[in-house]
């Protein structure tokens, strides 16, 4: 059984930088294509940003594109979020999840298992 580890959230001023991680335990992390989510109360849980297993394939929702990066530590079978010029709006859980497909999916759906979450607070 795989299980998904977040940590890292916190408060941080606007402008400034967190790294999230997920630690991966029960399988090598390689194994599987990772991505971000995040959700504030009332709305849905929204893809941040994710990375093939391959490693060949990584992408962003267009809120992020530039400011935060998805990278993978195959010696410490984690991956991280790091979040730069975070903004209010950046306040959310996050949660890390994963699904054995090679392709990358968006959707909450379509990934199997999920971290408990990190809350992040971005104030202004």
């Amino acid at each position: 059984q795989v299980q998904l580890v977040e940590s890292g959230g916190g408060l941080v001023q606007a402008g400034g930088s967190l790294r999230l991680s997920c630690a991966v335990s029960g399988r090598t992390a390689s194994y599987y294509t990772m991505a971000w989510f995040r959700q504030v109360p009332g709305k849905e849980r929204e893809f941040v940003a994710g990375r093939s297993r391959t490693g060949g394939s990584t992408t962003y929702a267009d809120a992020v594109k530039g400011r935060f990066t998805i990278s993978r530590d195959n010696a410490k079978n984690t991956v991280y979020l790091q979040m730069n010029s975070l903004k209010p709006e950046d306040t959310a859980v996050y949660y890390c999840a994963a699904r054995s497909a090679v392709l990358l999916g968006k959707s909450p759906d379509e990934y199997t298992y999920w971290g408990q979450g990190t809350q992040v607070t971005v104030s202004s």
